[in-house]
Order: structure tokens, then C-alpha cells, then sequence
């Protein structure tokens, strides 16, 4: 059976792969504080005939050797941490983080997720929850009588309202982000929500604008980074990738047919 056919499909098989990546990015193109993904491939195992320095006389080695690869596969998918636009949107409760770091959300198995999302709400608790329900950690409780339009959220994370009764603004709480020595090491897990892993290192806590994080900008949300015009030409390419290699399937099986078909 002819090599070139299984190196082929093992071309196939990647850009598939590839395609389902970049669906992926074009389907979240609208998902608050979404990060691309990029697949990245790795040549395989290749079958070595002759070794590049193979003695060829007494005096002289071979330059070069023979080898011939046996395709592709996919190494790794990376999140790509880079900033998204912010858009206005008006509501108090909302956040947007620009710069480096992450939200930290309790989630309901008692772990922590970390998120750029920062479309928060106001539950039945005064607290300061995510679209899912999850807790926004350090946790932020407002005040029963306080006037919703009041609230005031500061680039260096501190939270201010004013109470019904009182002129004078009080601070109610103070955000914390997050950030990691490796934050493509973190793990998604949806919901907008990403964990740790060993490969993303503990969470380094800060307050917002200081010590390498992000500033807090309220009555924004960071939109998605990904790119429409550059994950349609992603898409062009892999299918055109994937058109060469079912081109080869085929033309191997064209010489297959005519080795098949010889005379004596």
C-alpha cells in the first residue's frame, strides 16, 4: 500500500481539526471576554533509509540523508490571552478589565473560576453574582437602601454607593483580580469560566492598576478577540490545505489503479 496515502489523510484529519477550531472562534465572535483558539500541528515520525553522514568512501561522508515523513497531527490548541475591544453599555454592574488579569467566581462545586467576563448582576442578596449565579470573589454585599444609579466602581477596584438618606458615598467593598505566570496553561471549562492547572501556576492576587494588573473599567464589557476577517482567511486556507491532500489520496489511488492494471 502506498505511503502517501494514510500521510494524506493524517493531512485530512488535521485540517479538520483545524476547521473545528475556527467554527469555534467564528461561534463565540459575540461571547463577552472570549479568547481565540489556535491549533498548532507537529510533523510526525519519519522513516529514515540512509543517515545524513554515513560514510560513502574512506575519505567522504553523505551529506545528506534520505528520510520521508509520515504527516501530521495536532500538537497543541493555545488560547490566545490577547485584549478585546470594549464596548459602552451603560449598566453599572458591568466590568470590563483592561490590561492583564482575571475575575475570580465561585463556582458551584466550591472551586474557583477565573473569567474575563464581567457582565455582573445584583441577586436577591445585594450580592455581586455572574449570568450563572456565581459569586464574585472577594465577595461584594451592597446595602439594602442603596440607590442603584450611585454605584461606583473605580479603575483601582474600589466599590462606592450611596445610601438612601445620605449624601456621602460609601465603599462596600474592593475587587481583587487575578493573573497566572501561564494563563494559555488554563484549563476551559465553559460558562466563560476557565480553572487552574499545573501548567498555569497558582493565582497571583492584586488590586486592579497595581503590580501588573489590568485597570477596572465600569459601564463597559471586553468583547470577544476574535478576528472575523482573519478566521475567514484561516478558514480559506485549511480548506484549501484540505482540498491538496484529498488530491493526493486521489492521485494515489490513480497509481495504484495503474500499477493494478499492468500486463505481462
Amino acid at each position: 500500500m502506498m505511503r502517501s496515502l494514510w500521510t494524506a489523510a493524517s493531512g485530512m484529519t488535521g485540517q479538520q481539526f483545524n476547521i473545528d477550531t475556527i467554527s469555534n472562534n467564528l461561534s463565540n465572535v459575540n461571547t463577552t471576554g472570549f479568547k481565540k483558539n489556535r491549533a498548532d500541528f507537529e510533523d510526525l515520525l519519519y522513516q529514515t533509509s540512509r543517515v545524513a553522514g554515513t560514510p560513502a568512501t574512506e575519505l567522504t561522508t553523505v551529506p545528506t540523508g534520505v528520510q520521508v515523513g509520515h504527516g501530521v497531527k495536532v500538537a497543541a490548541t493555545q488560547k490566545m490571552f490577547t485584549q478585546g475591544a470594549l464596548q459602552n453599555t451603560g449598566n453599572v454592574t458591568d466590568l470590563a478589565i483592561q490590561g492583564d488579569g482575571f475575575f475570580r467566581v465561585l463556582l458551584i462545586d466550591g472551586s474557583y473560576g477565573y473569567s474575563r467576563d464581567g457582565s455582573f448582576k445584583i441577586d436577591s442578596n445585594g450580592q455581586l453574582v455572574n449570568s450563572n449565579g456565581h459569586r464574585l470573589i472577594p465577595e461584594v454585599v451592597l446595602p439594602e437602601n442603596f440607590e442603584r444609579d450611585s454605584l461606583t466602581i473605580s479603575q483601582d477596584g474600589r466599590i462606592t454607593v450611596k445610601v438612601a438618606g445620605n449624601d456621602d458615598p460609601v465603599q462596600v467593598g474592593q475587587l481583587e483580580l487575578y493573573r497566572f505566570v501561564n494563563p494559555a496553561g488554563l484549563s476551559a471549562i465553559g460558562q466563560n469560566n476557565f480553572k487552574i492547572t499545573n501548567a498555569s501556576g497558582d493565582a497571583i492576587p492584586g488590586r486592579p492598576g497595581f503590580d501588573g494588573m489590568g485597570q477596572t473599567v465600569q459601564r463597559f464589557l471586553e468583547m470577544s478577540n476574535v478576528s472575523v476577517v482573519q478566521e475567514m482567511v484561516n478558514m480559506i486556507v485549511a480548506q484549501r490545505a484540505y482540498e491538496l491532500n484529498s488530491k493526493a489520496i486521489q492521485t494515489s489511488d490513480t497509481m495504484l489503479g495503474i500499477a493494478n492494471s499492468l500486463k505481462r
